[in-house]
């Protein structure tokens, strides 16, 4: 079979905006803000150049679990603990309360990163 007919083959899915929400995850939404967090904590990480050793000691956390963090294992970490993170990167992490919008019937948390 030719690489042609084995792409016409393939299903392809229209995403959604959270992928954990598209997997089926029980617990998505909470999973996108983790996800998010690790993501700026990771950009942090990089720019700065740390080495897992040297972010654990910033962090208060030993260097498997930031190995783990930064493969995106981040199911044991809370997302307060992740917050606290940002700040020891020097980072400051304000939380917003708003009104939702009359059409939605529940609130919900998004991440905003500036």
């Amino acid at each position: 079979m030719s690489k042609h007919k084995a792409r016409e083959k393939t299903a392809v899915y229209s995403a959604g905006r959270n992928v954990y929400a598209d997997l089926g995850y029980p617990d998505a939404d909470e999973m996108l803000v983790k996800a998010q967090l690790v993501s700026k904590i990771a950009e942090i990480i990089q720019q700065r150049e740390l080495t897992q050793v040297e972010a654990a000691g910033l962090l208060g956390l030993t260097q498997p679990k930031v190995s783990a963090l930064l493969r995106g294992q981040f199911r044991g970490f809370s997302e307060r603990r992740l917050i606290d993170c940002l700040t020891s990167l020097g980072r400051d992490v304000q939380i917003v309360i708003k009104e939702s919008p009359p059409r939605r019937a529940g609130g919900k948390l998004t991440v905003v990163i500036a």
